[in-house]
């Protein structure tokens, strides 16, 4: 099978990177193994919120202009903090083309609310979750009785500690009983798939609209919206006061309808998906990857003028750690990390974590390199990358997007930018 590029990964980079390569008139394919990190997301991408030395990001300009003094192997340094700034921009843009909806800009980060109360930097954020509140609001945390995965007087009590005024309590919401029957399946997925139906929407509000007639704002767990926000605009037309809703724990609602509406997109713009698939091995000529074969056409190889990388870091398995280091698991890729072991960790598990800026090293160009040579039409994207510390940097989200879209640019345009 023959297309203009390959990419290996299904995730937030692999499928902006296949969107916007496909808008730009290329035959794409994308081969993803499984679910994504996006379901396991927040639905909040960030970009920049910390510097290697912890000094917090405020003009996000200035902070990439700074990093590139600081950390020289960072995927934003080897492209530059001009064009970061312009791909973070073009990014929102196609988001919004896919049907994704944010609120933020790459000129400076917000803070978003956490599930636990907290509050942290976020680049782009689904309009329904809260900002840091405003003091004098009189904030009602609801949760769903028997739901585990949301802890509203948990999140009210680290927010009365801010000086907020914050009420918490749980709704019945009977039309769930039969997920009650089993723990397992009282996730906020499932959940979603019931609320998300308009036969279940009266009881909803009227379970809400009392709360709405005594506070200034509430807000409810991610149970709902997992392909669209109908249900979110229907109540906030409905309800007294503003509803805003916080991420549960993993599956997430909010990435996985992120994850759903850009496979759709990739999808409708031409593009060739190959889910549950995975590939295995490469055949490599003059430094070019002439052939993939995969798990499920193992008798069929795949050919493209371009590969590109996208198949995630530890947690998907793009890299795997051995007692003998770190590899790049389908082309065997160098891979920037330390030989010595002991220095991969702090004993302080809050401490930045040195494994989490191991990753596949490449040239300015993030073409992936093999034994100090670089593979001419192999290009890296994503959290594979290494360099960079996506947790104690926060700035994951932007990696994946921009380094998608300074690829894509790369294969559309060669040695040209828009």
């Amino acid at each position: 099978m023959k297309f203009d590029t390959v990419i290996v990964g299904g995730g937030l980079a692999g499928l902006l990177c296949g969107i916007r390569l496909s808008r730009g008139g290329q035959r794409c394919a994308i081969v993803s193994r499984g679910q994504s990190a996006l379901s396991f997301s927040s639905g909040s991408l960030d970009l920049l919120s910390r510097l290697p030395d912890g000094t917090a990001v405020q003009d996000t300009a200035a902070g990439l202009a700074a990093l590139e003094t600081l950390a020289p192997e960072h995927p934003y340094s080897l492209i530059g903090a001009g064009r970061v700034y312009q791909y973070a921009r073009e990014a929102q843009s196609l988001l919004a083309k896919c049907g994704l909806k944010f609120q933020g800009d790459a000129s400076a980060p917000h803070r978003r609310v956490t599930p636990l109360g907290m509050t942290r930097p976020a680049w782009l954020s689904p309009p329904e979750v809260p900002l840091s509140p405003r003091k004098g609001e009189h904030i009602c945390v609801v949760g769903i009785n028997g739901f585990a995965d949301f802890q509203p007087h948990l999140a009210a009590a680290t927010l009365r500690k801010q000086g907020l005024r914050v009420t918490a309590t749980d709704i019945d919401l009977p039309l769930l009983d039969n997920l009650r029957d089993n723990p397992s399946e009282f996730r906020a997925v499932t959940i979603a798939r019931q609320l998300d139906q308009d036969s279940h929407f009266a009881e909803l509000c009227a379970a809400l609209r009392p709360l709405s007639e005594t506070h200034d704002a509430i807000w409810f767990p991610a149970c709902f919206g997992l392909t669209d926000d109908k249900v979110y605009t229907r109540l906030n037309a409905e309800l007294a006061c503003p509803l805003y809703l916080l991420p549960t724990l993993p599956p997430s609602v909010p990435g996985m309808r992120m994850q759903t509406l850009l496979q759709q997109q990739f999808i409708r713009s031409g593009g060739a998906w190959m889910p549950g698939d995975e590939v295995l091995r490469a055949t490599l000529d003059n430094n070019m990857v002439s052939q993939l074969w995969t798990r499920r056409h193992e008798d069929i190889p795949l050919r493209a003028d371009h590969v590109v990388l996208a198949s995630g870091s530890f947690f998907s398995n793009g890299l795997v750690a051995g007692r003998d280091g770190v590899r790049e698991k389908v082309f065997g890729l160098d891979v920037l990390h330390s030989p010595d072991r002991a220095s991969w960790y702090r004993d302080n598990l809050f401490d930045a974590q040195p494994w989490q800026q191991f990753g596949v090293r490449t040239d300015a160009t993030l073409r992936g390199q093999l034994q100090g040579e670089t593979l001419q039409n192999l290009y890296v994207i994503g959290s594979v990358l290494g360099g960079y510390d996506a947790i104690h940097q926060g700035c994951g989200g932007g990696i994946c997007a921009v380094t998608a879209l300074h690829v894509a640019q790369q294969i559309c345009a060669p040695g040209g930018f828009e």
